[in-house]
C-alpha cells in the first residue's frame, strides 16, 4: 500500500505548516467536549484515527489510558508522532483508518476527527465499520466533522458547498447533515448516545484567538505576512468558508457499539 506524504496544497496541511495547531471544524472547544464526553481513564484501550499533529492525542494521552493507538495513513504525519510520542504505551501506526490491521474488538475508545468528511460515501462507511469492528461490545466511537445545516438542506446547495470546498482547499470534501452522520453511524450498527455542535468558524479572527491563544495566533500571522502565496490561499479558503457561514457547522457524535 502507498502511503501519503505531506501535499501543502491541502487546507489543513497548509494551515498547519502556518503554525496552526487546532484544525477542526467545531474548534478546540467541540475538540474537547468529544474528549470529555468519550470519558476516557487510565483502564481504556483507545484508538485515534487520523491523529494529523496529535493536538487531539495530547488531550487524550493527559487521560493516562491504558494504551494509545494512532492510526495515521499520512507517512510524514506519522514519523512525526512517533519522534512527538514515546512512551511505551503507546503506538503509531502508518495505515489506513479503513484498513487499520489492528486487533477486533480490542479498543474501548475509538475516535477521528476531521476526516471523514475528505472521504467519498463508500469510504466513510469503510471506516466506521473498521471503528465497529475494533471496539469491544459497548465501547464508544467518537467523530467531529464537518456538518451541513439545515437538516433540510436541499441538494443544490449542498453542491455548491462541496465545490466550493474542494476548489479552497484542495481537498474532495463530502460534508453531511447533521441527521446524515447520524444515519450513517447507525446504519452501520451505532447506537447513538450524544451530539453536539459549534459554528463552523476556523479562520474566524476571534475563532483562532480562542483556540490558538495570543501568542500563537501572533505567529501564525507572522508566517502568512511573510508568505504571501500561503496567504493567498488561506483568504481564498476564508472566504469560501465566510459565504457558507450560515450552512457551515462543527458537529461531533459519539456513538455506542450495541
Amino acid at each position: 500500500m502507498a502511503y501519503e506524504v505531506m501535499n501543502y496544497d491541502q487546507g489543513h496541511w497548509l494551515l498547519a505548516k502556518m503554525g496552526k495547531k487546532v484544525l477542526r471544524p467545531g474548534g478546540r472547544i467541540l475538540t474537547e467536549d468529544l474528549i470529555e464526553n468519550l470519558n476516557i481513564s487510565n483502564t481504556d484501550d483507545v484508538v485515534e484515527f487520523a491523529p494529523g499533529i496529535g493536538h487531539t492525542a495530547k488531550l487524550t494521552l493527559k487521560r493516562n489510558p491504558n494504551t494509545y493507538t494512532a492510526v495515521e495513513v499520512n507517512r510524514t504525519a506519522a514519523k512525526n508522532l512517533k519522534r512527538k510520542f514515546k512512551k511505551k504505551d503507546i503506538r503509531i501506526v502508518n495505515s489506513s483508518a479503513a484498513k487499520s490491521g489492528l486487533t477486533a474488538d480490542s479498543a474501548d475508545k475509538v475516535y477521528g476527527e476531521a476526516m471523514l468528511t475528505m472521504q467519498s460515501d463508500k469510504r466513510k462507511s469503510e471506516i466506521v465499520k473498521e471503528a465497529y469492528r475494533l471496539l469491544k461490545k459497548g465501547g464508544l466511537y467518537g467523530i467531529h466533522e464537518l456538518g451541513l445545516h439545515p437538516n433540510d438542506l436541499g441538494e443544490e446547495s449542498k453542491r455548491s458547498i462541496q465545490l466550493g470546498l474542494i476548489k479552497a482547499i484542495k481537498v474532495n470534501a463530502r460534508p453531511m447533515t447533521t441527521n446524515e452522520w447520524i444515519a450513517l453511524l447507525e446504519k452501520e450498527g451505532f447506537e447513538v448516545v450524544e451530539v453536539m455542535s459549534k459554528p463552523m468558524l476556523l479562520l474566524d479572527p476571534k475563532r483562532i484567538l480562542e483556540d490558538e491563544g495570543l501568542f500563537r495566533t501572533i505567529k501564525i500571522a507572522f508566517n502568512m505576512m511573510t508568505h504571501p502565496k500561503e496567504r493567498k490561499r488561506i483568504e481564498e479558503m476564508q472566504a469560501i468558508f465566510h459565504h457558507h457561514r450560515e450552512k457551515l457547522r462543527g458537529v461531533a457524535i459519539i456513538a455506542r457499539k450495541k
